[in-house]
């Protein structure tokens, strides 16, 4: 499930990607109103996480344009206020869910779930379950399987895996994973995508033909089926 989270405060916003990212949900973070319009506009999003306080563009002002828009991502608010009057205008404007701070991480986490579930119901099929050749995957179920064989991922695995089945036929650089599945903005060496994507191979591809995973050498991953 890939969420959208716009925060300003940075260590609210690092906090929160962390605690979703560890529950293998692929996080995006904007600090503005006004980028959070541009990102979810070009990128389809499970769930929206929306603070309300935010600068420029506020949190209610981002809502309303997207709903105006006909843009229907589920959107948790979250608020530092709590007023009764500004969690009622957010609902009349088209929000899912409202979240007061401070809050606990296993509501957050729950609340998220519940919305990925909800906006999963209003999807089509091809928006939350992944195909490419018999490798199914399932974006609310976190579900994978490939020729009717059920596959055991990690949390880290299922991030990777969903990440390259959103780009098929593409080829995704080492430095693309390391910042949408493992959150990294850094240059230093590091092995961590070589030892998942033969983890990941070893799951998708043993045992079964044709082969999905596919290296190029010096550039990146991608899945293709290929004859």
């Amino acid at each position: 499930m890939r969420i959208l989270v716009v925060e300003d405060e940075a260590e609210i916003a690092a906090f929160v990607r962390k605690v979703l990212a560890d529950e293998g949900f692929s996080i995006d973070v904007c600090t503005t109103g006004d980028r959070a319009l541009v990102q979810i506009r070009t990128v389809a999003y499970d769930v929206m996480v929306l603070d309300i306080m935010l600068p420029g563009t506020d949190g209610l002002s981002v809502l309303r344009q997207l709903r105006q828009g006909g843009n229907r991502t589920p959107v948790l608010l979250f608020s530092a206020r709590g007023a009764v009057s500004e969690r009622v205008e957010g609902l009349n404007l088209g929000a899912d869910d409202y979240l007061p701070k401070p809050f606990a991480i296993a509501e957050l986490i729950a609340r998220v779930r519940a919305l990925g579930r909800r906006g999963g119901e209003n999807k089509t099929a091809e928006a939350t379950v992944l195909r490419i050749g018999d490798l199914t995957l399932d974006a609310i179920s976190r579900r994978a399987q490939r020729g009717g064989k059920m596959i055991e991922l990690t949390a880290r695995e299922f991030r990777l895996l969903e990440f390259l089945m959103r780009s098929p036929g593409q080829i995704c650089s080492r430095r693309s994973i390391l910042e949408k599945v493992w959150d990294y903005d850094f240059t230093h060496s590091t092995n961590l995508v070589e030892v998942y994507i033969r983890r990941l191979r070893e799951k998708i591809d043993e045992g079964f033909e044709p082969k999905l995973l596919q290296t190029v050498r010096g550039i990146g991953y991608g899945l293709k089926e290929t004859p």
